[in-house]
């Protein structure tokens, strides 16, 4: 059964970091492009980073250019999320999706596998 499970959320103050997890079960994240949304309480899903493995295609938004960096361990078919300088409006429930065979695209329709979320605060 193909999974992805996000890890690494939690409760940080204003400038603090944090360092989210995306790891595959069931499948490789070779042929994959990987996305990170975001979901704020009343707001639409919002893409933050995107992907590609076999490219090494990647691309952010512009709320999180120069804060966030997306990493990746192929061994360990995990993707990481490095988010730096986090200010409140970043609070959300942070999503990783997954579509084989595409391209780096920050739109959620575009994925077909989802995580089930890890929650982010930012708060002092």
């Amino acid at each position: 059964q193909l999974q992805l499970v996000e890890s690494g959320g939690g409760l940080v103050q204003p400038g603090g970091s944090l360092r989210l997890s995306c790891a595959a079960s069931g499948f490789t994240l070779a042929n994959y492009a990987i996305g990170w949304f975001r979901q704020a309480p009343g707001k639409e899903r919002e893409g933050v980073s995107c992907f590609v493995f076999n490219s090494g295609s990647v691309n952010y938004a512009d709320s999180v250019k120069g804060r966030f960096t997306l990493s990746r361990d192929n061994a360990k078919d995990t993707v990481y999320l490095q988010m730096n300088s986090l200010k409140p409006e970043d609070t959300a429930v942070y999503y990783c999706a997954a579509r084989r065979f595409a391209l780096c695209n920050l739109h959620s329709t575009a994925y077909n596998y989802w995580g089930q979320g890890t929650q982010v605060t930012v708060s002092s």
